[in-house]
């Protein structure tokens, strides 16, 4: 395969055609804040935090979702970045209901992990305070729709690695959210085989185990990526 060459925050890398700048950079040791990337499924570019610059482009690129181009220059932490992720996270806190000294996910919640490194300790933005349901209604795990800040991860893991396709994005705008079936309640829809794959890739507390309390979530990101590699590399045994 053809062999591209570039430069990420002034380092040469040298990577195969059609890998996106967000691999290169992890292969060169570089790290970019992301939210909705997920090992073993198809990116998106749902979370905008990934934004890099690329010298000769006059507007910030998801570099989860940019391929890699000859000669390119890319910068991936300036003030500029930095100020547009942390306002991203601060709008992720103001417009759902993230209150994590009760979460399952406290401590173990990838948005609190992002929001440390933006630097956001507050959001200078209007909480919006949304009514938002609990579906509890699966007999093995629950969906806290307040937590949710609709990366899809669990819709494509669903419908990528267990081909379930239980989940899907309903409604536009503010009211978007997360919905099961053709919006019926999660315990309801017979496509769901209970596999747990969405709770293991939720980055919040937002779908979890019932009889999980505060700070209890983990979670098994590893096995989500074994599963797509080993489908996609027929490793299968019986």
């Amino acid at each position: 395969m053809p062999v591209k060459t570039l430069k990420i925050d002034g380092i040469d890398i040298a990577v195969e055609q059609g890998t996106s700048i967000l691999k290169a950079a992890e292969e060169a040791g570089i790290r970019i804040p992301k939210l909705c990337h997920l090992e073993g499924v198809t990116d998106v570019g749902a979370c905008r935090l990934c934004l890099v610059e690329i010298k000769g482009i006059n507007r910030l690129l998801p570099a989860c979702v940019t391929e890699v181009a000859e000669g390119m220059e890319i910068v991936t932490t300036s003030p500029q970045l930095q100020e547009y992720r942390r306002m991203t996270v601060e709008l992720l806190f103001a417009e759902g209901n993230h209150v994590c000294a009760v979460c399952v996910a406290n401590g173990n919640c990838e948005l609190q992990d992002v929001a440390i490194e933006v630097g956001m300790d507050h959001s200078r933005f209007p909480y919006r305070f949304p009514e938002r349901e609990v579906d509890i209604s699966h007999p093995k795990f629950g969906i806290d729709h307040n937590r949710c800040i609709l990366c899809t991860r669990c819709v494509r893991v669903c419908a990528e690695i267990e081909g379930a396709h239980v989940w899907d994005v309903g409604y536009r705008g503010a009211a978007a959210k997360i919905i099961s079936g053709l919006n019926q309640p999660w315990g309801e829809v017979d496509a769901c085989t209970s596999c747990g794959k969405c709770v293991d890739a939720c980055p919040t507390g937002s779908i979890f185990k019932k009889g999980t309390t505060t700070s209890e979530m983990q979670r098994d990101r590893e096995k989500l990526e074994f599963l797509s590699d080993a489908r996609g590399k027929h490793l299968w045994t019986r």
